[in-house]
């Protein structure tokens, strides 16, 4: 696939709801790393969940590392203030980040 048509016609298949979840996964990583604002955090994240193809998402996080850029984090601690921030936006956000924070400390 090093065609550069191929490539393109691959960015303007249709998205997928996992595809639509990774963007919004990466999303919340890169307000937690401080590279978004709230603002902007909830302004793409609505764009990601209306998204119909591929090349939207990835417009979405031109401007942020993927996953395997991010350097290894020693262990990711509890902010009580970030917590209660998404539990009154976002609940489900709330309950994963609590759990992500659970689990880095018992590694």
């Amino acid at each position: 696939m090093n065609d550069p048509a191929a490539r393109h016609a691959g960015l303007a298949v249709r998205a997928s709801d996992a595809e639509r979840g990774q963007t919004v996964a990466l999303l919340r990583r890169g307000f937690g790393d401080g590279r978004l604002t709230q603002a902007e955090l909830e302004e793409r994240a609505g764009a990601a969940c209306e998204a119909q193809t591929r090349a939207e998402l990835r417009d979405l996080t031109a401007d942020l590392p993927a996953a395997q850029d991010r350097p290894p984090r020693a262990g990711m601690a509890l902010n009580p203030r970030l917590l209660c921030v998404l539990a009154c936006v976002h609940p489900p956000a709330a309950l994963v980040y609590w759990l992500l924070c659970r689990r880095s400390r018992s590694r």
